[in-house]
C-alpha cells in the first residue's frame, strides 16, 4: 500500500483537486484508492459527493475518540475509489490532542492497526493549508508527497519552511518518507509569468518537477459542485486529460506495481444537477 500525502501550506493551490482526481485516475486502472480528508474545510468530502454536516463518523472521530479506520472508510459513487470524509470539528483537533504524547503518531498507528490496509493499493491524504497537527500526522504516516503548486510568484513564499518541515519528519519520525514531485496547478501556458515561475521552479526542484501540467479549466472547478471528479462530470475535458497524464507519470516516479483488483469499465453518468449551494467552485482547486 503507497500512502501519499499532497500538501502545500498556502491554500488554493490545487491540493483538493489534485488528491480527487489523481485518485479517480488511479482507480480508473484498477487500483484501489483511499482518500482522507484531512481538512476542516471538508473540501474534499463534498468533491466526493458526501454532506459534511450529516457525517457522524469522521476523521475526528479518529484522531480523538480512537474510533478504528474500518469504521469511518465509506464507498464513493466511482468503483475502487473509497474516502474517510470530514467535518468542521476537524478545527479543534490542535487543541484536543496539544498535550497528547506521541499525537503526530495517531494516524500511522491506525493505519497499521487497519484490517482493510491489505486491499487498498493506494491512500491518498489531503493535508490541510498549515504545518500544524493534521498535516504532521499525514506527513508521518505517507510514504511520499506530491507538493501542487501555482505557477505564480507567491506560491514559492513558504516553499523553504515546508521543506524544512518535510526534512524534520524525515530527521526524526519518518526517515523513509520522500517527495515524489512537484505539481504545477492552475496552468496558463499563455502568459510569460507562468514560464518564468516553471523556470523557478525548476532551479529549485530539478527532476521533482513534473512534466505534467495541469492546466486552467473551468470543468475542474466546477465538478466539485457536482460531487463528481472530473473523469464523471468531462471525462473528455483538458483536466480529465491532464490528470490521466499526471497519474501515469507518478506511477512510474514511484515505481507502482501493478494494481490488485481488475481494471473497470469507465462510463460517463448521467447529467445531475450541482448541490445547493455549490461547493465555492470547489476551492478553485483546494
Amino acid at each position: 500500500m503507497q500512502r501519499i500525502a499532497v500538501i502545500n501550506q498556502k491554500g488554493g493551490v490545487g491540493k483538493t483537486t489534485t488528491t480527487v482526481n489523481l485518485g479517480a485516475a488511479l482507480a480508473r486502472r484498477g487500483y484501489r484508492v483511499l482518500l482522507l480528508d484531512m481538512d476542516p474545510q471538508a473540501n474534499l468530502t463534498v468533491h466526493v459527493d458526501k454532506r459534511p454536516d450529516l457525517e457522524s463518523h469522521t476523521l475526528t472521530s479518529l484522531l480523538v475518540e480512537d474510533t478504528p479506520l474500518q469504521e469511518l472508510v465509506q464507498p464513493t459513487t466511482l468503483p475502487n475509489l473509497a474516502v474517510v470524509p470530514s467535518d468542521t470539528s476537524l478545527a479543534g483537533v490542535e487543541q484536543v490532542l496539544a498535550n497528547r504524547i506521541g499525537r503526530e503518531t495517531i494516524l500511522r498507528e491506525a493505519l497499521e492497526a487497519f484490517p482493510g490496509a491489505a486491499t487498498f493499493d493506494f491512500v491518498l491524504f489531503d493535508c490541510p493549508p498549515s504545518l500544524g497537527v493534521l498535516s504532521a500526522n499525514a506527513l508521518v504516516a505517507a510514504d511520499h508527497v506530491v507538493i501542487p503548486m501555482q505557477a505564480e510568484y507567491l506560491s514559492l513564499q513558504g516553499m523553504a519552511k515546508l521543506l524544512e518541515v518535510i526534512q524534520l519528519v524525515q530527521k526524526r519520525l519518518n526517515p523513509a518518507l520522500k517527495i515524489a514531485c512537484v505539481l504545477p496547478c492552475m496552468l496558463d501556458a499563455r502568459t510569460n509569468l507562468s514560464t518564468e515561475v516553471l523556470r523557478e521552479i525548476e532551479t529549485h526542484f530539478g527532476s521533482l518537477l513534473t512534466k505534467t501540467r495541469i492546466r486552467n479549466n473551468v470543468k475542474l472547478a466546477e465538478s466539485p459542485s457536482f460531487g463528481r471528479t472530473i473523469f464523471e462530470h468531462a471525462p473528455d475535458s483538458n483536466g480529465a486529460r491532464d490528470y490521466e497524464a499526471f497519474a501515469n507519470e507518478l506511477l512510474a516516479m514511484i515505481g507502482a506495481g501493478a494494481p490488485k483488483a481488475a481494471a473497470v469499465p469507465t462510463t460517463t453518468p448521467p447529467a445531475q444537477r450541482p448541490h445547493e449551494p455549490p461547493a465555492a467552485a470547489a476551492e478553485a482547486s483546494a
